[in-house]
């Protein structure tokens, strides 16, 4: 049923944001995406700082940082932060473009639907945010040390994080829900009536009933794969939750990062970054760097540990704050990368041969994959499976006072789809 422009849709049960309608027009949208377009080229194309010491000059850009630290021979990290701050948003922005150009021409091409899907995995990968900090953060670190101008590219990124917030909204499901509107697809009509059960696919969102015991089958409009629950998701955050405790070691102990001078080769962690910061009299940054590097990651890991071993039902207020807990997990995901992009960064921007270089080091690698494996965790989770527990006669008596309130069926309620 459509909403009016700028209402939200929420879940009965759990109190989930299910959708909220926008009051920009698709034309709109366009115009911000060709904007985007346009701001990130010049954020790529001009240096964003220009450092001088000793009468040389560096112009740092992000695909100087890039190049430069896949010829130190750190590739995983070249290709990392390459994919996370550069070919995914860009990725991003061209899909987005080209789905709101068919959707506004009326006319879906044939892969429509395969687009759509790549979005929808895309959208947690796209980390400008997190590289607009990191560049601060760097830019502060090397004023004390070199003469320091800012560059265009500066502005520009700034520029491109708030537009890239804003884009953010333009979901895959919410082209869908365009797509829908337009009549270009169909629209969600599934049969809630007792033992009918419901799912949503998680690719386009489409509502459609399965058969009970039928397994994983295909949405019949994306033909994505749909399952009534993550299959095994138990076993898989437990891996990943694993994999992640045991590369945080090395984040922590390993170098991220070589300052080399004519005198001096010194070795930096991530806890002596903090400590650096504070000692220069920046405490803001040092809490920062502190809260993204070190905090958030614990606070990701044991949250799902949490959620993973009390899994016993507890009343739905507390299921709600488990429902929560698992939201504000998935929103701090990638912010752990803050380190890591400010590594990179300063391998372009203390380029002076023969006076001052900084090289990656191990220890940014290790802590890039603790972000990835995290944030795999957090992907892998079923919040449902929760609210699965609820006893069958509390569930009942829901779905009884939902119906008497007459606000419609609740079986939707009551499959969590």
């Amino acid at each position: 049923m459509p909403i009016e422009p700028g209402a939200i849709a929420t879940c009965t049960r759990c109190g989930s944001e299910l959708y909220r309608q926008s009051s920009i027009p698709l034309r709109g949208w366009i115009a911000l995406v060709v904007g985007a377009l346009v701001v990130f080229a010049i954020a790529n194309y001009f240096p964003v700082a220009t450092l001088t010491m000793q009468g040389m000059s560096v112009q740092a850009s992000l695909p100087g940082a890039l190049w430069l630290t896949w010829t130190q021979g750190h590739l995983v990290l070249a290709v990392m932060t390459g994919m996370f701050g550069f070919w995914l948003p860009l990725t991003q922005l061209l899909f987005l473009l080209w789905a709101l150009m068919a959707i506004q021409s009326r006319r879906l091409p044939p892969d429509f639907r395969h687009g759509m899907r790549f979005l929808h995995l895309m959208e947690p990968w796209s980390m400008v945010p997190v590289l607009m900090l990191g560049m601060l953060v760097a830019m502060v670190k090397f004023s004390s040390l070199a003469s320091l101008s800012v560059g265009p590219g500066l502005a520009a990124y700034a520029i491109l994080t708030f537009l890239l917030t804003a884009l953010s909204r333009v979901t895959a499901h919410r082209l869908w829900r365009y797509a829908e509107d337009a009549g270009l697809a169909p629209a969600p009509a599934p049969d809630v009536s007792a033992g009918k059960l419901v799912a949503a696919c998680s690719a386009c969102g489409y509502v459609q009933n399965i058969e009970p015991g039928s397994g994983p089958c295909a949405c019949a409009r994306c033909r994505a794969r749909i399952h009534l629950r993550k299959p095994k998701s138990a076993a898989r955050v437990w891996a990943l939750i694993i994999a992640a405790s045991i590369t945080y070691i090395p984040a922590n102990v390993l170098p991220v990062m070589h300052l080399r001078t004519p005198t001096d080769d010194s070795a930096h962690t991530i806890l002596g970054g903090v400590i650096e910061f504070w000692r220069m009299g920046s405490w803001d940054l040092a809490l920062i760097v502190f809260v993204a590097s070190v905090v958030v990651p614990m606070t990701k890991i044991l949250a799902l540990m949490m959620l993973m071993l009390n899994r016993r039902w507890g009343g739905r207020t507390v299921q709600r704050q488990r429902t929560r807990m698992y939201e504000f997990v998935e929103f701090i995901g990638q912010w752990s990368m803050l380190d890591v992009f400010v590594v990179i960064l300063m391998t372009a921007m203390a380029d002076f041969p023969g006076i001052s270089q900084v090289i990656a080091g191990p220890g940014a690698a290790s802590f890039g994959m603790v972000v990835i494996l995290t944030m795999l965790a957090a992907a892998s989770y079923d919040p449902r499976r929760g609210w699965d527990r609820q006893p069958a006669a509390q569930q009942a008596r829901a779905i009884q006072s939902h119906a008497s309130s007459g606000s419609g069926p609740a079986a939707p309620e009551t499959t969590q789809s």
